[in-house]
């Protein structure tokens, strides 16, 4: 770095009034007590000094784009959609948090609250048994780097139990360790927004709550796949991940792929690029880290068994994650699975799924039907054809995905009535928020789709939230919250066709 540009650290520390200490958390207003709900309370930065605080609610607002209003007249059904936890070994030698110096689109390999991904998940998951919703999406990226350790914490954070966010030697021992002098790495036992004691409470076991009786089904990602989310994992990449050798430095000589700059602000839909990258560190200093045998990487097919038999996705099926489950009497859900096999995190429409989407949607009936993915249609390569095949069905409410960690809402108008495009934030990066999505049947044969966000909910969660806020590099700076009609909205759709 230029010697007159800000380090990461100085960012944090010139824009924290909060947090001198573990202990302070009343001070900035845990929601230990709340539900998480942002139509009761929601994270206000009020004197614009970087603290976050809670504040009044937000009532939803209608949107009329494809219909008018009309009055509600039952409840359909609820679905909580939670997406791009990206719970991460923060310790592993996999990880590559020196790449972030390169600026975007590597800026997401180091986050100041990066140890607290686990904890944070578990919150969500509180803050979802408040809802007590009909079913759960688990929308993609629940882990960061396909190791084992990862999605045996993510589970458990999902489905109650002890969870163990340590890997290595006791405690931490990574970048953000107190001893390390970088200045690009924020430190909490020493930095400001100082949190003395951080590490080592992210680094302990915890009991999660789970969820308590409500089924959740999963989406893939990128990330559950592929190293970075880009990389096909190889003998090399898991052997680097079972290693005692960390890079934690820039190296000098490296230098950002040829088209890093171009590339889509949800990464890189090729994996060439990162290759090129990977084969320049063979060279780079590195640093003894105490090795793990549980952080060795997973096959696609590893993972998709574990999914599927944690989760209430079909026990069976094939080398993709695409099925159907309906939701009480009214609701279809279909998920599609656009992870690039080959590498790359961009999605791409697979032979034969526009074709299948036809055919679950034949099924529907009479049911509204939502369709999740983990990458946007509209980004993936061949998700026009899946949107064409949306667009013919007279039932299609809401095309939802996660990945790009921002909230959006855009209406798909079309000749039998339209639909509505959703993204929802990570819980990553800031806002940290989970959708609720609630479908109510309207006077006339219509149909109303009422969202709100969700804030996780517990002490640690609170700490990630402001540090995720004051992170330059992080979804604030990136509007990733997104604006007033990408929140708590009622969305609003006329009769099928018949």
């Amino acid at each position: 770095m230029s010697s007159g540009a800000i380090t990461r650290r100085q960012a944090l520390a010139g824009l924290a009034g909060c947090g001198l200490a573990l202990l302070a958390l009343d001070a900035c207003g845990s929601q230990e007590g709340s539900s998480g709900s942002t139509l009761h309370r929601t994270w206000r930065d009020p004197g614009g000094t970087g603290v976050l605080r809670p504040g009044a609610g937000v009532a939803p607002i209608d949107r009329t784009d494809l219909a008018p209003r009309a009055a509600p007249t039952a409840e359909l059904g609820t679905i909580a959609h939670v997406t791009d936890a990206h719970v991460l070994d923060a310790e592993s030698p996999a990880r590559v948090p020196f790449l972030a110096r390169l600026g975007a689109p590597f800026t997401s390999t180091f986050r100041p609250q990066e140890t607290l991904t686990a904890q944070v998940l578990s919150g969500a998951v509180r803050a979802i048994d408040a809802l007590a919703p009909d079913a759960v999406i688990q929308g993609g990226d629940l882990i960061d780097n396909a190791q084992h350790n990862e999605l045996v914490r993510a589970l458990a954070a999902i489905r109650g139990g002890t969870v163990d966010p340590n890997s290595g030697g006791p405690g931490y021992y990574g970048v953000q360790w107190a001893g390390d002098p970088d200045p690009f790495y924020y430190r909490p036992d020493v930095d400001a927004p100082r949190h003395p004691g951080m590490l080592a409470a992210a680094t302990t076991p915890f009991r999660a709550p789970g969820l308590a009786r409500v089924p959740w089904y999963p989406v893939l990602g990128d990330h559950d796949l592929l190293v970075q989310g880009v990389l096909v994992p190889t003998p090399l990449t898991d052997a680097i991940a079972l290693g005692d050798r960390a890079v934690w430095e820039l190296p000098a000589s490296l230098r950002a792929p040829v088209g890093a700059a171009a590339a889509a602000p949800d990464g890189f839909a090729q994996a060439a690029p990162i290759q090129a990258l990977i084969a320049q560190l063979s060279d780079a200093p590195t640093v003894a880290v105490p090795a793990d045998p549980a952080r060795r990487e997973l096959s696609a097919a590893e993972t998709l068994a574990q999914l599927r038999a944690a989760s209430g996705a079909p026990a069976s099926g094939g080398a993709l994650l695409d099925y159907s489950v309906d939701v009480g009497e009214h609701l279809r859900v279909i998920v599609l699975d656009l992870v690039r096999r080959e590498g790359g995190s961009g999605g791409l429409v697979h032979p034969g799924q526009p074709q299948w989407l036809a055919r679950e949607l034949a099924r529907a009936g009479n049911r509204w039907v939502l369709v999740f993915s983990h990458q946007p249609l509209t980004s993936s390569a061949g998700g026009q054809q899946l949107l064409g095949v949306l667009d013919e069905h007279p039932r299609t409410l809401a095309a939802v995905w996660g990945h790009t960690h921002r909230n959006r809402i855009v209406p798909r108008p079309g000749r039998h009535g339209g639909y509505w495009l959703i993204g929802t934030a990570s819980l990553v990066d800031y806002p940290q928020q989970a959708r609720a999505l609630q479908v109510l049947a309207t006077a006339g044969g219509g149909v109303a789709l009422r969202t709100w966000l969700l804030d996780h909910v517990g002490e640690l969660g609170d700490i990630s939230r402001e540090l995720a806020y004051l992170d330059a590099q992080g979804g604030r700076p990136q509007g990733l919250a997104g604006g007033r009609l990408d929140g708590n909205v009622t969305l609003y759709r006329g009769a099928a066709a018949r």
